[in-house]
């Protein structure tokens, strides 16, 4: 089907991204951001005649910049994507991708992105129908609110994950949607079976304030070996006030995970392996492009450190680098220039710099 061959390869992280997803993104004035439905700064569903009210009006509200960054960049896109692209063209980490794309023109250019990265396709389906889309709006200050249109999209179904697809693998990059908890159930046990490790990410403060009781049952199966949160997610989870210390989260992560870590935007992260707690300051711009993928590429960098069996501050600051790679530019795909700006950064500090 589509993508699909006879022989799969093994790369060592897999990302599952049951529906591939196309980008739109540009920088606006607050004023678009204000009058869209939803809160500003987080991820909410839109059904497609609200996603083309939304980019029919990008053009008017582009904020003006002397170069190409105010302009709509269109490309693969979802957290799972980001992650394991970012792993494959800047680590140099072998990663596959497992989930299904429509046999139109968005799935095509998520497919060509895709490969252009370095990223094994043969597990993506392709499948009749439409792909997912999403715009992201970046305001003046780098900060972006998502609206996903997800709506008739195709997407890869519970039954439909084989033994195949994970075997040799040594991860899985799974991103929490409660839509989906099927399908990413039945992803887990059979990788799982494969004894592939779990990386999951927490989606978004509204994804995990509406649906934190299935999260914390997904957390209790003991399933889960390594967790993502930013703040905004960490205090949504714990149910504290702006206030709270984070360490809680992270202690309460810990208690289920076998790593976890609270990414703090511009004040670093800190991170938890058993009894060991590091944090580390962030690296880079101290005021981003864009934020969109920031989080995502921070878990390029940390899982990457894991794989190379590093120690946890180590892959905390291989994280900071990374996500500091991809907010120097507009949208969740890093640079050619901006890679070259992390490996930089890495020698700087003494860090593993990847193999050419």
């Amino acid at each position: 089907m589509g993508a699909e061959s006879e022989v799969l390869s093994s790369p060592v992280v897999l990302g599952l991204q049951l529906s591939a997803l196309i980008d739109h993104v540009a920088r606006v004035d607050s004023s678009l951001v204000d009058r869209i439905p939803g809160e500003r700064g987080g991820s909410q569903l839109v059904n497609i005649e609200e996603l083309n009210d939304i980019l029919r009006e990008l053009n008017t509200h582009i904020l003006p910049s002397a170069d190409s960054l105010s302009q709509i960049r269109t490309m693969a896109g979802g957290s799972v994507a980001n992650t394991i692209r970012g792993l494959a063209a800047g680590f140099k980490v072998s990663t596959g991708i497992i989930g299904a794309c429509g046999d139109d023109d968005q799935g095509r250019i998520f497919m060509h992105n895709m490969g252009l990265s370095g990223v094994d396709l043969s597990r993506l389906r392709t499948k009749k129908g439409h792909t997912a889309q999403c715009a992201c709006l970046v305001d003046a200050n780098g900060n972006r609110t998502m609206r996903p249109c997800l709506s008739n999209a195709v997407k890869l179904q519970a039954n439909e994950f084989r033994t195949e697809d994970f075997k040799g693998a040594k991860w899985l990059v799974v991103r929490y949607a409660h839509q989906n908890l099927e399908q990413i159930k039945s992803a887990i046990r059979v990788a799982k079976q494969e004894d592939v490790s779990i990386s999951l990410d927490l989606a978004s403060f509204e994804m995990v304030r509406n649906h934190r009781s299935q999260l914390v049952e997904l957390l209790e199966t003991g399933n889960i070996d390594l967790c993502f949160a930013n703040e905004d997610e960490a205090r949504e989870l714990i149910r504290g006030d702006e206030n709270c210390d984070l360490e809680v989260a992270l202690d309460f992560l810990s208690s289920y995970c076998k790593w976890a870590v609270v990414t703090l935007a511009s004040k670093g992260c800190v991170a938890r392996n058993g009894k060991e707690v590091v944090r580390v300051g962030a690296i880079g711009q101290t005021n981003a492009v864009d934020a969109t993928g920031a989080g995502d590429l921070f878990a390029s960098g940390f899982i990457y450190g894991l794989v190379k069996g590093l120690p946890l501050e180590d892959c905390c600051k291989l994280g900071a680098c990374s996500g500091g790679s991809v907010i120097r530019a507009l949208g969740g795909e890093v640079l050619p220039e901006n890679w070259q700006w992390m490996y930089k950064q890495l020698k700087s500090k003494g860090l593993l710099v990847p193999e050419f």
